[in-house]
Parts: C-alpha cells; structure tokens; sequence
C-alpha cells in the first residue's frame, strides 16, 4: 500500500507532503499515548492519532515515521505542520474515527506493527 492508496481509502485530505505520496508503508500504529507508540514501535510506520500536539511531532521525529494520520477531522496547527515539514513527513486528516480508520486500512491489507509474542497481556514481559 502506498500512502496515496491510504488517502483514497480514508478519503483523507493530504496536509503536506504530496511529493511523498507514492512512498510504500507497511505497518501502522494507532494510538493517542506516545509513550505506548515509543514502547511499541521499532521500524519506520504510519501513526495514525487524535493528539495534534507537540509531543506527536517528537515521537514522530524519535521513530523515524512516515506518515502521520490525524482522525475526526483535527488539523494540526501551523507550528506542528512546520515542524513536521521539516522531518519530512506526510501528514493527512480524515474525517473517520480512529476505530473506523484502522478497519478500513486493515481492509485494504495494512497491517498493526507487530508486538512481541513474549509480552502478556498487561503488556509486560
């Protein structure tokens, strides 16, 4: 899938990084608690997030991440846009909710970044 093919899917509208559109992604993470995205996330992925905050710009930064997804239609403010501009990162928003938008993703054949098999269920070791 490419990110382009993720705009279709959610009907999303591309924030920045147009150029960047035909970039392949593999894997995605949705969450709303950066510190379980740093917990979790190892490889280069699609973060798909309501928070359009500082903090999601850093974790993007810290990750190297392709591409953030903002749900339920939020935009960012203008500072995060710069900033996320600057690490070179597409960004797009759609109107779907964070539930709707993992599903119709995973549709499409994208998949969650795998966790470890040896965690537990409270997500211990």
């Amino acid at each position: 899938m490419t990110i382009q093919d993720m705009v279709r899917v959610l009907n999303a509208r591309v924030l920045i990084g147009e150029e960047k559109l035909d970039m392949p992604v593999y894997t995605a993470c949705c969450s709303d608690l950066m510190s379980d995205v740093l917990a979790f996330v190892d490889e280069k992925t699609v973060l798909i997030t309501g928070l359009t905050n500082p903090h999601v710009v850093r974790t993007s930064e810290m990750l190297d991440l392709k591409c953030l997804v903002f749900v339920r239609g939020k935009v960012p403010s203008e500072e995060i846009l710069d900033s996320a501009e600057e690490q070179g990162l597409v960004v797009i928003t759609t109107k779907a909710t964070a539930f709707t938008a993992c599903g119709l993703l995973y549709a499409e054949g994208l998949r969650g970044v795998p966790v470890p098999l040896e965690w537990d269920m409270e997500g211990k070791k």
